[in-house]
């Protein structure tokens, strides 16, 4: 059900546009533009974020608003720059539909609610993950499923280039939410990101770790999808990101070398694998 909900327009107020027509399967679940485009092809302000292993994250958002699925599922619909939606307005419209109105009462013993149906979007998010990628199956033992550049580019990615610090674990993200510059512009942020969540002044500019899983299919990067590819990321970080009052400490000039780089992308690109959802 939360699959039908995920492709249905009908969640949008002008039933245009669907959780997928950002999200798009095909694209590693993002949308490839530098903001994300809504109802009357109005502009966000920010890059879609993967929904790949999402459900391995302990925040959803940049600015990490919401802390399950289930409470970011509806914040695109009643986003009026995203789906536009007004959630009663929905929850109406899906209850006059028979299909779902029948499977909303089988599965929750209820016709649709607000809850109940973030419980189904969250569901089938829950579903949509990522793995055995050419890095899985090199840490699995398999000593030649990574090239010996995208090796040399493990060992930057854990050593001189201090990506790990950030990019952790299995999701290859600390979950964490770091200032590195992107959006000053000297003297200010067009976009605070968490600090207008906490009000916490050293949050000005703090964005969530993105997943590195697929990352080779989800350009443009960044949370305004500034930076246009591989290349443009590590050129970014090697010089230590942009400078301003808050700048996470972490951010510091790397000195990579042409070849460095070049084996730092090689194996950024040999994270991406399968991607399995409910299908």
């Amino acid at each position: 059900m939360g699959r039908l909900l995920f492709f249905d327009s009908r969640l949008s107020t002008d039933e245009s546009i669907s959780c997928a027509s950002c999200h798009n399967p095909e694209q590693a679940f993002v949308d490839n533009e530098v903001t994300s485009r809504g109802i009357g092809g109005k502009k966000g302000t920010r890059n879609t974020p993967t929904v790949i292993n999402a459900a391995l994250q302990p925040y959803q958002f940049w600015d990490g608003r919401a802390s399950s699925l289930e409470d970011q599922a509806l914040f695109p619909l009643e986003n009026p720059v995203e789906m536009g939606a007004s959630i009663s307005r929905i929850v109406d419209r899906l209850n006059q539909l028979p299909h779902y109105r029948d499977a909303f009462r089988r599965v929750f013993g209820a016709p649709v609610t607000r809850e109940n149906l973030a419980q189904a979007l969250a569901s089938f998010e829950r579903t949509v993950l990522a793995g055995d990628s050419a890095y899985d199956q090199y840490a699995a033992g398999n000593p030649t499923a990574l090239s010996p550049k995208a090796v040399e580019g493990m060992k930057l990615f854990k050593g001189k280039a201090h990506c790990r610090l950030c990019h952790q674990g299995d999701t290859f993200s600390d979950g964490l939410f770091h200032n590195l510059g992107v959006g000053w512009n000297g003297s200010g942020f067009a976009d605070e990101g968490r600090k207008a969540l906490t009000g916490i002044v050293k949050d000005r500019g703090a964005f969530k770790t993105p997943t590195l899983r697929q990352v080779a299919q989800t350009a443009p990067y960044m949370h305004d999808g500034s930076l246009p590819s591989l290349e443009a990321v590590v050129d970014f970080y090697d010089r230590g990101g942009n400078s301003n009052p808050h700048l996470d400490p972490l951010m510091q000039p790397l000195r990579l070398t042409r070849q460095e780089k070049e084996a730092l992308v090689e194996f950024m690109r040999s994270l991406s694998g399968t991607v399995s959802f409910y299908r």
